[in-house]
């Protein structure tokens, strides 16, 4: 069986400054809406990853969707 991989939205992170809240990452990079999620997952194995932020803080979303620490960046886009 072949696991299907995600769309690569981009080999650089998203850096922004989140309010805090309730947020969902697209984790298939399908999305219209980068970094969250847009509902274009549906049909796929993907589902969006829900992330709390409790403060006010910058955020490195991944965009490459390949990171291990979803759905923060951990550098993984330099490896692609």
């Amino acid at each position: 069986m072949i696991m299907e991989k995600p769309k690569i939205a981009a080999k650089v992170p998203m850096i922004m400054d989140m309010k805090p809240g309730q947020y969902y990452w697209c984790s298939c990079g399908k999305s219209d809406t980068q970094p969250f999620c847009s509902g274009a997952h549906e049909g796929t194995p993907f589902t969006p990853v829900k992330v709390e932020i409790d403060n006010a803080k910058k955020v490195a979303w991944c965009m490459c969707k390949n990171t291990k620490k979803e759905p923060f960046c951990d550098g993984s886009h330099t490896k692609l």
